[in-house]
């Protein structure tokens, strides 16, 4: 049984039933289903499709995972976009996200620190270094003050007149204001992921809303920034609640999708909670690649202890970029290792002057 999709006053209307797939679909019958309707038609799977690719049996995993990939290939391209990150201000957050050792409620090791603007300059050539073409700053907070909107101001300005590199930004949720300034500054892309189901959103956070982060994203979208919003999996939820998830991501219409798995940190809430299994991690990437054909969707945390070397059949089952290097807080694998696997795969690197 589905979890129904309770959308948001302003969210897209979804599909008419007879541009979406049939609920009754299983196995071997949602490839058929998701071979007409999303590969050959470029619409996503609604949430029954989405909750029966999740359910895939084992047995025939690599057929889900080769039609993803034709998906993707179809409405996307072979290109790769890399980006990096780097986090402007670390720990002291306000909000008790059970997952983030950012958290200033939690007894985690993080702490709190801020970043100069020259280190912000110097992380970002490093990273165009690698070949991203996207940087993205990151805040460890409830929304930006003054403060850090002074310092993010200056900080896009001093990198976007040493670097060659589209910089984006992650800082919270914003005002109407806030998102003007944010265009006015040249941010090409703003992130804020749903994180989780908006049904199970409770059982995650409890110091902001489901709702709070949509209509920040909605402000992002029709301020004519690139969205960029996406998932953490592995957070209690349920195989319905990933695909109530991934329908309300697709109703948003994001220019980006990153995909993050729970990396369980010592001192939150979720510190002892276990690892997607690797295969419902494979499952996942082609059940989001199927309900979003034409979204950038994004290797992020996690996927290094979650899957392992079989991160190649994530490469190959539905995403088309990644962040290299570390995250905020985790250690991620080295860019010449990614990199590397790209070129072994034969996927390009997306080029600067494709993505602006």
């Amino acid at each position: 049984m589905t979890t129904s999709v309770t959308a948001h006053p302003t969210a897209p209307a979804p599909a008419p039933a007879s541009q979406r797939p049939p609920a009754d679909q299983d196995g071997a019958d949602i490839l058929t289903v998701a071979r007409r309707e999303v590969l050959d038609g470029g619409r996503g799977l609604d949430e029954a499709g989405v909750l029966a690719v999740l359910r895939f049996p084992d047995e025939t995993l690599t057929d889900l995972l080769a039609l993803a990939h034709e998906v993707r290939m179809r409405w996307c391209g072979p290109e790769v976009e890399v980006e990096g990150i780097v986090s402007l201000k670390t720990g002291g957050c306000p909000e008790d996200c059970h997952f983030c050792s950012q958290s200033g409620k939690f007894d985690s090791p993080v702490r709190s620190a801020w970043l100069d603007v020259p280190s912000l300059v110097d992380a970002a050539r490093q990273t165009a270094a690698t070949g991203a073409t996207e940087f993205c700053i990151v805040a460890a907070v409830r929304g930006p003050d003054a403060r850090l909107m002074a310092q993010v101001r200056e900080g896009v300005a001093a990198i976007r007149a040493a670097v060659d590199i589209n910089v984006a930004c992650s800082l919270g949720m914003l005002t109407s204001e806030q998102v003007d300034e944010l265009t006015a500054m040249g941010v090409h892309r703003y992130n804020h992921n749903l994180e989780t189901a908006r049904s199970h959103f409770p059982n995650v956070v409890t110091t902001h809303s489901w709702e709070e982060r949509w209509e920040t994203c909605e402000m992002v979208r029709a301020a004519g920034m690139e969205l960029c919003c996406g998932a953490i999996l592995g957070v209690g939820e349920s195989l319905e609640q990933r695909a109530e998830l991934a329908t309300q991501l697709a109703a948003l219409e994001p220019d980006e999708v990153p995909l993050n798995f729970l990396n369980p940190r010592p001192g939150t809430p979720f510190g002892d909670l276990p690892l997607v299994e690797p295969r419902d991690a494979l499952r996942a990437i082609a059940a989001f690649r199927l309900a979003m054909p034409r979204t950038i969707l994004r290797y992020s945390g996690g996927r290094e202890i979650t899957l392992g070397d079989l991160d190649v059949q994530g490469m190959l089952g539905g995403i088309n970029a990644m962040i290299v290097g570390n995250y905020l807080t985790t250690l991620g694998r080295s860019a010449e290792a990614d990199l590397k696997m790209l070129a072994e795969l034969s996927m390009p690197i997306k080029s600067l002057q494709a993505t602006l």
